[in-house]
């Protein structure tokens, strides 16, 4: 049974329309791994810091992308 943080996960990833595909490229690894994981399959060790991290990670720089984008456009 997967543990209740991978579910807080898959909404942040879900509201922030991050899928498995891009967590998997942030860490390094394959799509099937992320969904074990996620799914509860796989618990390697320090895997919910690196997660949260990487997620963290992808959300404030499509937020910077974002930002730069309005900001060129205001400029124009």
């Amino acid at each position: 049974m997967p543990d209740a943080w991978t579910g807080r996960l898959i909404g942040t990833m879900h509201n922030k329309g991050i899928t498995y595909e891009d967590l998997a490229k942030e860490l390094g690894v394959s799509k099937p791994y992320i969904s074990m994981i996620l799914n509860g399959r796989r618990r390697p060790d320090g895997i919910r810091k690196r997660m949260e991290t990487a997620v963290g990670d992808i959300v404030r720089r499509r937020e910077r992308a974002e930002a730069e984008q309005g900001a060129d456009a205001g400029g124009r």
